[in-house]
């Protein structure tokens, strides 16, 4: 695929996208792993200097638009943890199965999210991937593989799947290897793609994968989901996780700074959904009867799940509607599946699966194919 330019503009917390409504600031959570204190810090940041309509993307990270003070804003970032490295700030994009380790019988992944986090910093090669090169860690359970990340691994019994594009290449590594391999794809991609930003880009992909021999047949893929875990979930230990949908992404730095005050790990989902983990009964009882009134969806029969829209008029300059808005007005409309409502063809945050409505400035046609 030909472009124009050999790097994305895909914005960071220190590299900003100027967008309609001012600077866009965007903080990598690897795993979507988020803790209370950094929460709190990131409602601060948008509270003081930029718009408390903070934004969860599509692929578990925080956005804040509107931002007056991106030095500001990037030190508060920094004090609390989440800029870990300047130079790959960008570039650390790991989604990953968010109940991992705590909800069934799967193989607990959270120290390959650190891994591969570490391993990603360390390699200077990987500072110029592109902003939207996008990695993967599957406990087993087949939740984020249906992403269709760059590269990524599916746990498969006791071995590691290697995955390009969401599709299993039908390499299997030990555990202990797998982050290596990630590493290799990717630092492999970064000396041969050109203009490219995405693996599915490449003409062939082969030369990621010299010397490695398949063991078993490639071509498998996970089915892709556009919602996550939702409600009151126990835990193996016998605690409880709170798994609440944020309507159409946005969360107010407000009830942002109500979840941190619940003082217990969190993830980010890449379904726009917040977890909150590791609760004793009577604190998430406590947590679910402030939380709900706040706007918080608690509900999985609800069809805030079922519908999703990326920034649109004003915040964006190129969005022919505003898209949130026009999604709020429909959603008690009867639907099939997924909507996913954007203001131009670029479809930011679709999901892989579903109908996407492109605004036309008088209505929305249906987009023939996913970005």
């Amino acid at each position: 695929m030909a472009r124009i330019r050999d790097q994305d503009a895909c914005p960071g917390a220190l590299q900003v996208h100027q967008a309609a409504d001012g600077a866009l600031a965007r903080v990598r959570l690897p795993g979507g792993m988020i803790t209370a204190p950094q929460l709190e810090s990131v409602a601060m940041a948008a509270t003081r200097w930029a718009s408390p309509a903070m934004e969860l993307t599509s692929r578990g990270n925080i956005q804040i638009r509107a931002v007056t003070d991106t030095s500001a804003v990037a030190q508060a970032l920094a004090a609390s943890g989440l800029l870990p490295s300047d130079t790959h700030e960008r570039v650390r994009n790991i989604v990953a199965s968010p109940l991992s380790g705590r909800v069934g019988r799967f193989a607990d992944i959270r120290a390959m999210v650190a891994e591969l986090d570490d391993a990603i910093q360390a390699q200077p090669a990987l500072a110029g991937l592109p902003g939207r090169f996008l990695f993967s860690i599957d406990d087993g359970r087949g939740d984020v593989s249906g992403l269709a990340a760059d590269a990524g691994i599916q746990v498969v019994g006791e071995a590691a799947a290697l995955l390009l594009a969401g599709r299993d290449t039908g390499l299997r590594f030990p555990p202990s290897e797998a982050v290596s391999a990630l590493i290799t794809v990717a630092v492999r991609f970064a000396e041969i793609r050109g203009t490219c930003w995405r693996i599915r880009e490449l003409d062939d992909a082969g030369p990621l994968l010299a010397g490695f021999a398949a063991t078993t047949e490639p071509g498998a893929t996970w089915e892709s989901s556009t919602r996550g875990p939702i409600g009151w979930i126990e835990q193996n230990d016998g605690r409880v996780t709170l798994g609440a949908a944020i309507p159409l992404g946005v969360l107010n730095a407000r009830v942002g700074e109500y979840l941190a005050a619940i003082n217990a790990p969190m993830v980010i989902t890449p379904w726009r959904s917040v977890l909150v983990f590791d609760l004793d009964e009577e604190v998430a009882d406590v947590a679910l009867r402030v939380l709900a009134p706040m706007g918080l969806v608690f509900d999985e029969n609800s069809p805030w799940l079922s519908i999703s829209a990326c920034t649109g008029s004003p915040g964006c300059e190129r969005s022919a509607a505003d898209v949130r808005a026009d999604a709020t007005a429909l959603i008690d409309e009867p639907a099939a599946g997924h909507r996913h409502f954007v203001g131009c063809e670029r479809a930011c945050g679709s999901p892989v699966v579903g109908d996407v409505l492109v605004a036309t400035g008088d209505g929305y046609r249906l987009r023939d194919a996913h970005p």
